[in-house]
C-alpha cells in the first residue's frame, strides 16, 4: 500500500518546525550551568573567606528568588546558596521559575560582574558577560527554545517572529497543494532561523520562494524560463497573468530583500582582508522570512483560484 499522506503526521511536522516555549531541556540546563560556573566564578565553601568570591553573587541570586516565591530554600538538598541555585536548575519543573533563575544570574553577570573585571581572575572568571549572553542565546537557539536573553530580561522570541499571521499559512499551503520541494525549502529557512544561521536561513527562505513559482510553472504546464530563478520567474508569471500587473514591483522588492541579506558583506579597509562577513540583526531576517511566507501564500491562491 505504501506510506500515505495523513493529517496528524502534517501536524506533527508543523510542531516541530515551531519555537518550543513550555520546556527547558536538560541538555540546556547542564550548558547553562557551565555558563555560570565560568562567568560567575569560584564559590568559597571554607568557613574564613580570603579573597574575592561569588559567594555573595550566589547568596543573593538564593535570597532574592526564596523571598519572591515564599520559601525557606530553593531545593530540599544542598547547604549552600550555590548547591541551591545549581538544584534548583535542574529538578524545577516550572519552565518559569526556571527561567526566572537564568534571567535573574545573567543579569547579575551583565551588570554586576562586568563591572568588576578587576577581581575577574581572583574569582575564577574565565568567560566575560559579552561571551557568556552570546552563547546563552545560541544554546536557547541550538534547542528550538524560543526565548533570549536582552537588555536584562528574558524574551519571548516571537515578540519580533509572530510566524501564526504568515508561516503557518504558507506551511499549510504547500503541504496542501503539493509544492512539496518548495515546503521543504521553506523549514530549512525557519531551522537555520532558530539556529541562529541567519544568512543561510535567507538563502533557504529564496529557494523557497523560487521553487512556490516554478512549481506553478510546471502545475500549469507552462514552459519553464531559459533561468530559472526570481527575475525570470517572476516575469514569466505576470506574463501569463496569474498575477496583476500592478503587483510587479512588490515581488520584485521581495527578491532584492532576499538576495540583498544572503550576499550582504562589508568591504574592509586597506589591509589586504579582502571581504568581511557582517552579521545580519535578527529582526531583519525575521522581517525577509515573514515577507516571504505571505508572499508564497500570495502566490499559491493565486494559483488555486486560476486552476
Amino acid at each position: 500500500m505504501g506510506i500515505i499522506d495523513i493529517f496528524s503526521k502534517r501536524n506533527n511536522d508543523n510542531q516541530k518546525s515551531i519555537f518550543k516555549y513550555d520546556e527547558i531541556p536538560d541538555p540546556l540546563r547542564v550548558q547553562v550551568a557551565h555558563i555560570w560556573g565560568d562567568a560567575i566564578g569560584r564559590y568559597d565553601n571554607s568557613r574564613f573567606h580570603y579573597g574575592h568570591n561569588s559567594n555573595a553573587t550566589w547568596d543573593y541570586i538564593h535570597k532574592a528568588l526564596c523571598r519572591e516565591y515564599g520559601l525557606h530554600s530553593l531545593s530540599e538538598d544542598g547547604y549552600t546558596s550555590i548547591d541551591q541555585c545549581y538544584n534548583f536548575l535542574h529538578e524545577e519543573e516550572s519552565v518559569e521559575r526556571v527561567l526566572d533563575i537564568i534571567e535573574l544570574s545573567f543579569r547579575l553577570i551583565d551588570t554586576e560582574i562586568r563591572g568588576e573585571k578587576i577581581f575577574w581572575a581572583e574569582k575564577g572568571i574565565t568567560q566575560p558577560p559579552d561571551f557568556a549572553i552570546e552563547e546563552l542565546n545560541k544554546r536557547f537557539q541550538e534547542h528550538g527554545i524560543g526565548y533570549q536573553y536582552l537588555n536584562g530580561k528574558i524574551v519571548r522570541v516571537d515578540s519580533d517572529y509572530i510566524y501564526r499571521e504568515a508561516v503557518e499559512p504558507a506551511v499549510n499551503l504547500m503541504f496542501g497543494e503539493g509544492f512539496e520541494g518548495a515546503s521543504e525549502e521553506f523549514m530549512n529557512s525557519h531551522e537555520h532561523f532558530k539556529k541562529g544561521n541567519d544568512k543561510e536561513a535567507v538563502t533557504e527562505a529564496l529557494k523557497g520562494f523560487e521553487s512556490t513559482m516554478k512549481t506553478i510553472f510546471i502545475k500549469k504546464g507552462w514552459e519553464l524560463p531559459p533561468k530559472q530563478t526570481a527575475s525570470p520567474l517572476i516575469a514569466g508569471l505576470f506574463a501569463k497573468e496569474l498575477i496583476p500587473s500592478n503587483l510587479q514591483t512588490q515581488l520584485n522588492s521581495l527578491k532584492t530583500t532576499l538576495e540583498g541579506l544572503a550576499t550582504i558583506r562589508n568591504q574592509t579597509t586597506a589591509h589586504g582582508q579582502g571581504e568581511k562577513s557582517v552579521k545580519i540583526p535578527r529582526h531583519l531576517v525575521a522581517y525577509a522570512l515573514h515577507l516571504c511566507a505571505t508572499n508564497i501564500v500570495f502566490l499559491i491562491e493565486a494559483y488555486k483560484t486560476n486552476k
